[in-house]
C-alpha cells in the first residue's frame, strides 16, 4: 500500500501565529486516494532540520509532501533543504522564472531580483506550475534501492504554504501525478458514528473485537460527552467500500442500540430537536452558568445568572408556563463544586438530577450541555 508523510514548514506555525490548515486538507485528500498517511510534522525555517526530516520520512514513506517555505526571501528554506536531503545542488530554471514573471506581470509589476530565488529547484526536479501564485512547485523522484530492483520510486513533493495556492496545485497537478505514478487504484471511505450515554471505555468493551479488524478498521475518539466510532474501508471502488462499512456499522448499532445517535454530519442538538419536533411539541429551555452555550444549541433559551442550587425545577416551571411550551429543559452549572443540575418537564411529568464532573473544569459546561441534550433525546424517543 502506498504510504505518505507530510512536513509543514514555517516558524510562524510553531509560534502559534497562524493555524496549519494544509495538513488536514492533504490528509483528507490522501485518504480519498487510498494512501496511508504515516506521520505529519511541523518544522521551523531551518535548512538542516528540514533536510533531516525529509531524509527520515523518505526512509519510511513512498510520498513526502512539504508545504511552505517556497517564497522569495532568505527565510524560505524548502528548496535548499530538499536539495540537501537528496545530496544535490539547486539549479536555475528559465521556464520557472518565466512563470514567475508572467504571474507578477498580471498585477502590473516587474519582479524584484530576490524573486529569482523562486525559479531555483533541486537538480533533476520536475517543475510544477503554480497558476495562482508566484512560487513554482516541484517534485523530486528517487529510487529507494538501486534501479532495476523493481521497487518503484519515492517522491518528494514541495507545495506552497498559502492554503488556496496549495489546494489549487494539489488538485490540478499533484493528484493526477500521484494516480499515474503510483498506480493508485483504491479508494478509502470513512464513516463516523456518534455516540452519547456511554463512556469511551464502556463502548470499547462492547466493540473491542471490531477494533482489531484490518479492513475495515475501527477506532474510537472521545470528545466532551460524545464518543465517535470511525469505520474506514479500503476497496477498489466506492460501492465495495460502502458494503464493507455497512456490515461493520450494522454490528456496532446492534451492540450499542440507542447509544448511537447519528453519523457523519449529524449533531447531537439537531437529533434532540428533531425528536421533539417529530412529536409535534414545542420546546423552551433555561441555562445558568453556561455563558450562552445551551442557547446556541436550543432556540428560545433564557439565561438566568447565579441560579441557586435546587431552584432549577421551580425556574423551569415558570419558564414553561410563560412560553406555553410542551417541553422544558434546564441546565445549571456550579463551577466551584464541579457539578451541574439538570431538570426536564414534559407532558408526562417532571424529573431532575445532579451530576458531578471529574475532568478539566473548563470542559464542565460543554460536558453538561451534551449530557442534557442526550437526556432530552433519549427521554423523548423512549416515550410511547
Amino acid at each position: 500500500m502506498t504510504s505518505a508523510e507530510i512536513i509543514t514548514i514555517g516558524t510562524e506555525i510553531l509560534l502559534g501565529e497562524i493555524v496549519d490548515t494544509n495538513t488536514r486538507h492533504l490528509a483528507l485528500t490522501l485518504r480519498g486516494l487510498g494512501v496511508d498517511l504515516y506521520r505529519t510534522i511541523t518544522i521551523g525555517d531551518n535548512v538542516e532540520r528540514i533536510a533531516e526530516s525529509i531524509r527520515n520520512s523518505m526512509e519510511r514513506a513512498d510520498i513526502v509532501i512539504t508545504t511552505g517555505g517556497l517564497g522569495p526571501t532568505v527565510d524560505d528554506p524548502t528548496r535548499e533543504a530538499v536539495a540537501k536531503a537528496l545530496g544535490v545542488e539547486t539549479e536555475f530554471r528559465e521556464d520557472l522564472w518565466e512563470q514567475v514573471v508572467e504571474t507578477i506581470s498580471r498585477y502590473g509589476r516587474k519582479p524584484s531580483e530576490n524573486q529569482k530565488r523562486q525559479a531555483y529547484v533541486p537538480q533533476g526536479a520536475i517543475g510544477v506550475r503554480n497558476p495562482v501564485g508566484t512560487a513554482p512547485c516541484f517534485i523530486v523522484e528517487r529510487s529507494p534501492l538501486p534501479l532495476g530492483e523493481g521497487l518503484g520510486v519515492r517522491a518528494v513533493i514541495s507545495l506552497p504554504g498559502v492554503p488556496n495556492e496549495m489546494e489549487h496545485v494539489l488538485h490540478e497537478s499533484i493528484i493526477p501525478y500521484l494516480q499515474k505514478r503510483f498506480n493508485l487504484d483504491e479508494i478509502l471511505k470513512v464513516r463516523v458514528l456518534h455516540c452519547a450515554g456511554l463512556g469511551e471505555g464502556m463502548i470499547d468493551e462492547k466493540i473491542a473485537d471490531l477494533e482489531t479488524l484490518s479492513n475495515p478498521t475501527v477506532g474510537l475518539a472521545a470528545h466532551t460527552g460524545v464518543v465517535d466510532i470511525r469505520i474506514a474501508a479500503k476497496a477498489k471502488n466506492e460501492s465495495a467500500a460502502d458494503a464493507m462499512i455497512a456490515e461493520v456499522e450494522a454490528q456496532v448499532r446492534k451492540r450499542l442500540g440507542g447509544i448511537v445517535f447519528g453519523a457523519d454530519e449529524d449533531r447531537l442538538e439537531e437529533v434532540a430537536l428533531d425528536a421533539v419536533a417529530r412529536r409535534g411539541w414545542s420546546l423552551t429551555a433555561i441555562e445558568s452558568g453556561l455563558d450562552g452555550l445551551l442557547a446556541r444549541k436550543i432556540p428560545h433559551t433564557a439565561s438566568i445568572p447565579d441560579l441557586k442550587p435546587d431552584s432549577l425545577t421551580q425556574a423551569l416551571r415558570a419558564a414553561r408556563a410563560e412560553s406555553k411550551a410542551d417541553v422544558a429543559l434546564g441546565v445549571s452549572v456550579y463551577m466551584e463544586e464541579r457539578a451541574a443540575e439538570m431538570a426536564m418537564i414534559t407532558p408526562k411529568g417532571e424529573k431532575s438530577h445532579r451530576i458531578t464532573y471529574g475532568g478539566p473544569p473548563k470542559s464542565l459546561p460543554r460536558w453538561s450541555v451534551n449530557l442534557a441534550l442526550n437526556w432530552l433525546r433519549t427521554t423523548i424517543e423512549d416515550m410511547q
